[in-house]
């Protein structure tokens, strides 16, 4: 008998396209997601995040272009194969009339894979009471419900939209350490949307920047972080600003200071600014993630 192999990818989208009429919402994301990685998609209000996650979900339709999770098209995709896939939407979707116990047992009963201890663990991590009605829950608590409800089947993957939105600092750091670190150890692949940023470059094995439904950059975390910089240079006293080196998303000026944030920085890159002498000194500034996001952000703003 001939074994199926399982893609290397856990999601991949081609040319992914959603449209609103004359608007576009996602233009043409390419996405490639290897099995068992950590993937942070983040952007700004409105930038598309949650229509391509309503899209891997299969809850939208593509306008045109390819998505796929676990391999097969997600519009077409089989229940069994659904199952293998975790969703915690922005504003998790549960029975408001069901008891905490009621909405664990209803979910339990479709799922062969549900974990009853990890389900356990994570309701006395996020105190919930079994006894309380969803509908008279707090907004941090219905989010960890939610959260509780998707990562107790132990999906293939598992896709949060804001998942820590509406936790208290001390959950959400005991979420970070505890939950989501437990998953990232097993062979399991998590697509994350957060505002939070450094939770996503604590978490994250690769990242994607998406503006205005289109995707800047999409790289590894580590790989982002040691090639784009802030460089700070002093011009010489009369001297403006020369050409921008390749690979500037983002630059301002200030009486002799001149800053600059580079994509791809290397030891050429300060050649390039002090090859025509109006630059006196250069000094290389490391970013986190929240910093060169927001750059790329504030690039592209000004170029508009």
């Amino acid at each position: 008998m001939t074994q199926v192999s399982e893609p290397m990818f856990a999601i991949e989208t081609v040319g992914m396209t959603k449209r609103f009429g004359t608007c576009t919402a996602v233009d043409e994301l390419d996405l490639r997601i290897p099995r068992g990685t950590v993937f942070g998609l983040i952007g700004p209000n409105g930038a598309g995040k949650s229509t391509t996650i309503r899209m891997l979900m299969g809850l939208s339709r593509p306008t045109c272009g390819v998505v796929k999770v676990l391999g097969e098209h997600v519009i077409d995709c089989p229940t069994t194969r659904k199952a293998r896939i975790g969703y915690v939407p922005e504003t998790p979707s549960v029975y408001r009339w069901m008891k905490v116990d009621e909405a664990v047992r209803f979910c339990r009963s479709f799922y062969d894979t549900w974990n009853d201890e990890l389900c356990s663990r994570l309701k006395t991590l996020f105190e919930l009471n079994g006894e309380k009605v969803v509908g008279s829950l707090s907004k941090g608590s219905l989010a960890k419900l939610g959260l509780l409800l998707a990562i107790s089947p132990e999906p293939e993957v598992l896709i949060l939209d804001e998942p820590t939105a509406g936790l208290d600092p001390l959950v959400r750091e005991e979420f970070l350490d505890g939950v989501l670190a437990e998953i990232c150890r097993r062979p399991q692949t998590v697509f994350l949307s957060s505002h939070t940023l450094g939770d996503v470059q604590r978490l994250a094995d690769s990242v994607g920047i998406l503006h205005e439904g289109r995707l800047l950059v999409s790289s590894s975390t580590d790989q982002l972080l040691a090639s784009t910089k802030r460089l700070r240079a002093v011009l010489r006293d009369g001297a403006s600003p020369a050409l921008a080196p390749p690979g500037t998303i983002w630059q301002g000026s200030e009486h002799r200071e001149w800053s600059l944030t580079v994509h791809g920085f290397s030891e050429s890159t300060i050649e390039f600014l002090r090859r025509d002498g109006s630059v006196e000194h250069v000094e290389v500034l490391d970013l986190n993630l929240e910093e060169i996001f927001k750059d790329f952000i504030k690039g592209r703003r000004l170029s508009a």
